[in-house]
């Protein structure tokens, strides 16, 4: 299983975690969870490898919002704390195992972004919101229309 996904979750989570260090550290992480929370899986729910990438998702989500992260991330050198952006680019498509980026590509442009903003970069609503200056629930309706128009546009690729 290892094998098979640990690429694409690997590059879900350098997504929003943006440091290789953190990412391995929080794929292993990632791993163990679904490991021991197999028996909640439900394929009536959606695709197995859908239900890893929330948990790997939310998994480094978790991590960033956590203290320990957050102290860790004030107590380093400003060398340490700046990234090289070309070497830890996802926009190439080393990280893009099944051509998700070129479906992503099928919905309008406020709809990409509001999908990079929660699954790439880790928002919440409230916080695109805030971002976007828009009202929560015009994030949340054009949210689940563009979930919607992915699940549409995926369905060539079962």
């Amino acid at each position: 299983m290892y094998d098979h996904y640990a690429g694409a979750l690997y590059g879900v989570v350098l997504r929003i975690v943006q440091s290789k260090e953190y990412t391995e550290e929080i794929i292993q992480d990632v791993f163990v969870k679904i490991w021991n929370a197999i028996h909640q899986y439900d394929s009536s729910k959606g695709k197995f490898y859908t239900w890893m990438i929330n948990i790997a998702r939310n998994t480094a989500i978790d991590y960033l919002k956590s203290k320990g992260f957050q102290n860790e991330l004030k107590n380093q050198p400003l060398p340490d704390f700046v990234y090289n952006s070309a070497e830890l680019s996802t926009d190439n498509n080393s990280s893009d195992f099944i051509g998700f980026n070129n479906v992503l590509k099928g919905l309008e442009v406020d709809k990409q972004e509001l999908i990079d903003l929660a699954y790439y970069q880790g928002y919440t609503q409230n916080e695109i919101s805030e971002k976007l200056k828009i009202p929560l629930g015009t994030v949340k309706t054009k949210m689940r229309n563009a979930l919607m128009k992915l699940k549409d546009l995926l369905k060539d690729y079962q």
